[in-house]
């Protein structure tokens, strides 16, 4: 294997520790988090009522459950990481791309995760200081935003990358103490909204505001919305499941993701449905629910510190890691993991996450389901070559041949197969894209519909065109010239 790629190594079964306890609690520290609420919330402030809510977000990622345990498996089995595991359906080179695209995705949910925490900053800061600096507090028509806030994005960027620096065992000092105190921030404010509101009758009386035909057109994009939340994750799954002991421990410690996400989406649903009856409207940022508040100095420092934590802890290994290693590898002689992690801040910019974040429609229709059109196609490509194709058998050895006769060298080390079939299923979600940006004015229903169920359309269309266009262009790829198509390792090793 080669030695610049000693970090994409397989993991071995004596080091495959985790358990399904620790799966499990790997993904509700996942989902404990900040952007989860802003989920939850924006469903609210589109009109749908608490449970109409729940149902939506419990259904989503009910059903995004089957891909995630579907590319959980060859983690166990072969100990191999995500990048690798795109090389057989892609190619050995053409892995890069699904790889970048999946770096982009993480770079700007750095973005919107970093913006959050620069806004618990930013409200941190003096009101003194605000006043006598009213000049930069004006947004910019150019930027979108105002020159102290977007300040405090860039200083908060920057504090994660010296923390980042520092080692990951600084992050792991602080994850210790982000979820217990994001935790125990909900569960006071779960308690003040009760309290407020008169119990939870009040709590959560706030009605549907749509008509039957409404909610429909709301439902399915806000529906593919919640799927693609967690389908980035879900594509690169294998990351985390490589360590764990068997395929039962994956199944065992993740069956459990939509009882997670409906636990939480209902504490947050309960708090956001109570701002209407407590302040007449509903609020969805936890950020601007604390300024509201009429609490102590003292417990908004500690609730907005709490905030800063569970974002740093979330963001840096979500989604700065991520992308500074794939840099490293698409260039190991030109990029270290320091330059790669500056990059991946700097790409964030350009995400403009106040922008994103600018109404609950730009977060879940413009952002969610924007991504939902790159990512979909991926898993699908990757689900149906390694099952359908290859049968869940892998050339280990071959995913680090860069051999013109290697087992996934194809075409120049790219298979036109997946790549065909990936830009025919993301072609007809560009139109409705497009429209939904506002770059283009009018597009054919048919588009809209189609974006609006941007995940179900590039998922299906994606799977069945590399299946079609890989029976018909048979080209090898599927045996290795010594037909040694299993783990260096038998499971009882």
């Amino acid at each position: 294997m080669a030695g610049g790629e000693d970090h994409l190594n397989p993991i071995p079964p004596s080091l495959q520790s985790y358990t399904w306890l620790d799966m499990s609690s790997l993904w509700f520290s996942m989902i404990v988090n900040v952007p989860s609420y802003y989920t939850a919330s924006s469903l609210v402030s589109l009109g749908m009522s608490w449970y109409q809510a729940l149902l939506t977000i419990v259904a989503g990622n009910t059903i995004l459950l089957f891909p995630l345990l579907l590319a959980s498996h060859p983690g166990p089995l072969y100990g191999l990481s995500f990048p690798l595991l795109l090389r057989p359906s892609f190619g050995i080179y053409g892995a890069f791309v699904p790889s970048l695209l999946r770096a982009l995705v993480a770079c700007g949910w750095s973005a919107v995760e970093s913006w959050i925490g620069a806004q618990s900053v930013f409200i941190l800061l003096p009101s003194s200081f605000k006043s006598s600096s009213s000049w930069v507090l004006h947004p910019v028509p150019y930027l979108g935003t105002s020159v102290l806030e977007f300040l405090a994005f860039l200083f908060f960027l920057v504090a994660q990358l010296v923390i980042l620096f520092r080692g990951m065992n600084a992050v792991r000092f602080l994850s210790k103490f982000s979820s217990p105190v994001l935790l125990g921030l909900t569960g006071w404010l779960f308690v003040w909204a009760y309290t407020k509101a008169g119990g939870f009758g009040p709590m959560l009386s706030a009605p549907c505001r749509l008509d039957p035909t409404q909610f429909w057109v709301v439902f399915f994009p806000s529906l593919t919305a919640n799927i693609a939340s967690w389908s980035p994750v879900t594509l690169n799954i294998s990351d985390f499941t490589r360590f764990v002991k068997s395929e039962k421990d994956q199944v065992l410690g993740q069956v459990w993701l939509p009882v997670f996400v409906g636990l939480w989406s209902f504490v947050s649903l309960a708090i956001i449905s109570s701002t209407e009856v407590i302040y007449g409207e509903i609020i969805t940022s936890p950020i601007d629910l604390m300024s509201e508040i009429d609490s102590s100095i003292i417990v908004k420092i500690i609730a907005f510190f709490g905030i800063i934590l569970a974002i740093i802890t979330t963001n840096i290994p979500a989604n700065f890691v991520a992308p500074a290693n794939t840099l490293v590898s698409l260039s190991p002689s030109k990029f270290n993991f320091a330059q790669g992690a500056i990059a991946t801040a700097i790409v964030s910019i350009f995400f403009q996450p106040w922008r994103i974040l600018s109404s609950s429609r730009s977060f879940l229709y413009k952002w969610l389901v924007g991504y939902a059109t790159v990512v979909s196609p991926i898993t699908s490509i990757l689900l149906a070559d390694y099952y359908i194709l290859r049968k869940t058998i892998l050339d280990v050895n071959g995913l680090y041949s860069t051999s013109t006769s290697g087992p996934y060298y194809y075409v120049r080390g790219f298979n036109i197969p997946a790549f065909a079939a990936l830009g025919l299923s993301i072609a007809p979600l560009v139109p409705g894209f497009l429209h939904e940006l506002g770059l283009v004015q009018q597009v054919g229903e048919v588009f809209v519909v189609i974006y609006d169920n941007a995940w179900f359309f590039g998922f299906f269309s994606a799977g069945i065109v590399h299946l079609a266009l890989s029976y018909l262009n048979r080209n090898g790829g599927t045996r290795s010239k010594m037909g040694l198509l299993e783990p260096l390792w038998s499971q009882s090793d």
